[in-house]
């Protein structure tokens, strides 16, 4: 699996980095040279990286948190929305609005509005409503359903972020680490490592690349969900069991403890007594 899983990256050209004169000093450590120009970047870091995330991930999952994909760039855009959907974990792949995270309320008042607005169009299509006002509320509905569809399901802050592209993602990158959200970000030889707590070094722009990378992340969110599955069952298993045998209060267990010791020193006495009778 792992000589399957470098193989792949090679073959996505994750190791092309950026070009030599517009690097970040700081991303030293997962250079492995130069050649034409061009950083290549260490695939030994680069897997290092992804088994740490995943493992990461699969905890968070298991523990009954969710992750948020964040990924705004061309390349990035299709790979999450095909990939993440189908783990039905949350994702942005449009546009990071400031506050998102800081400011959950605000974001999660703007889902409801958009609840509102579908159930109008499927109760008349708008037709109660003029022109004008039809045309505004279209608008409106489009404009939440283009930025938030991909977070309308989550109720809570996530686990973790995933982001691709840390350049590109500084705010949502930002806003995680200001409410302690732990960060994994697929980072390029131009990228800033200190803003994440798991850094994937390799090629953020190429969809080859992203896609092996979510791919992966993927799969360890599938392995969390189902740790999260097996736990819950047993939880289930456990408290059934517990229910089929009647529990007794401590008052109860002591008042039968003492009837029984009553009952077991009452023969004991009796029999002393009996020589004395004779």
């Amino acid at each position: 699996m792992a000589n399957t899983l470098v193989q792949d990256l090679i073959e996505s050209g994750i190791h092309f980095g950026q070009r030599s004169s517009s690097w970040n000093p700081k991303m030293t450590p997962y250079i492995y040279g130069r050649r034409n120009g061009i950083h290549i970047i260490d695939i030994k870091e680069t897997v290092k990286g992804l088994l740490l995330a995943r493992k990461f991930i699969t905890k968070t999952v298991s523990g009954g948190k969710d992750i948020c994909f964040v990924g705004t760039k061309r390349q990035a855009k299709g790979v999450i929305e095909q990939r993440v959907g189908d783990v039905e974990m949350h994702y942005v792949t449009e546009r990071w609005l400031g506050g998102t995270l800081t400011n959950f309320g605000t974001i999660r008042s703007r889902l409801k509005r958009l609840e509102e607005l579908e159930a109008i169009e499927a109760e008349d299509n708008f037709e109660s409503y003029s022109k004008k006002m039809e045309s505004q509320l279209r608008r409106e509905m489009r404009k939440i359903k283009r930025n938030l569809d991909g977070i309308r399901r989550m109720n809570k802050i996530p686990g973790a972020v995933v982001a691709i592209d840390v350049n590109r993602e500084t705010t949502a990158l930002r806003e995680a680490r200001k409410l302690g959200i732990p960060t994994i970000c697929l980072i390029d030889t131009d990228g800033d490592p200190d803003m994440v707590d798991i850094a994937i070094p390799g090629n953020d722009d190429s969809m080859r690349s992203i896609d092996v990378i979510v791919r992966e992340l993927c799969k360890a969110i599938a392995d969390g969900k189902q740790g999260r599955a097996e736990s819950s069952k047993g939880r289930e298993e456990s408290t059934s069991s517990d229910s089929a045998t009647p529990r007794r209060s401590s008052r109860a267990q002591f008042r039968a403890d003492s009837s029984a010791d009553a009952s077991t020193e009452a023969p004991a006495t009796a029999n002393a007594a009996a020589p004395a009778e004779s």
